[in-house]
């Protein structure tokens, strides 16, 4: 097997665009406005292939194998993820979507794992480890001491994982009224 770990590109919002939603869920829904799955693909499409937004094809990083995307990283740091947020907002009013209230899902010090998910062909495989041992080693080379991410506290299996990977739980949090654990990372 072998994989390469690439920055996305605005074509792999084919790909890449179905793995957020299955990691997001609903929440989806809300960040696009949209109710009905085809429409919500197509918005998030419309931020994916945009560069001013968390989901942007900016902030993703993909895992290939033989050409074909196994697994996607949103990632960005705490500080950006304010004025993306208010991107959105923006982005929201101007299609006359319903207003929301985002969330602060990192602190201003941190480097934040958004989003994180495996291909389901290619789960239990060692890609989601691969991925996330990228973003320690590239927030390390961006100069910063914290790497985060939520985790719903419903997830247990992943909670083990981001342990064994060196996480510490720091605090609860929520997100949409939704329970999490803060977990960091610290170098």
């Amino acid at each position: 097997m072998s994989i390469t770990i690439r920055q996305a590109q605005p074509q792999d919002a084919h790909a890449v665009v179905p793995l957020i939603i299955d990691a997001i869920g609903d929440i989806a829904n809300r960040l696009t406005g949209e109710q009905t799955a085809k429409a919500v693909e197509q918005e998030l499409t419309v931020l994916f292939k945009r560069e001013d937004n968390r989901h942007s094809y900016l902030n993703t990083f993909v895992a290939v194998e033989n050409g074909q995307v196994l697994g996607t990283l949103v990632y960005y740091n705490g500080v950006e993820a304010i004025h993306m947020d208010a991107n959105l907002v923006k982005w929201l009013e101007e299609k006359n979507a319903p207003s929301i209230i985002i969330d602060k899902e990192a602190h201003e010090d941190e480097y934040y794992i958004d989003t994180i998910c495996v291909a389901p062909e290619a789960r239990g495989k060692g890609i989601g480890t691969l991925l996330l041992q990228f973003a320690i080693e590239e927030t390390q080379k961006r100069g910063y001491t914290k790497l985060s991410l939520n985790v719903e506290t419903e997830k247990e299996d992943a909670r083990r994982l981001y342990e064994r990977m060196g996480f510490v739980t720091t605090e609860p949090w929520s997100i949409i009224d939704e329970p999490f654990h803060h977990m960091v990372k610290q170098f």
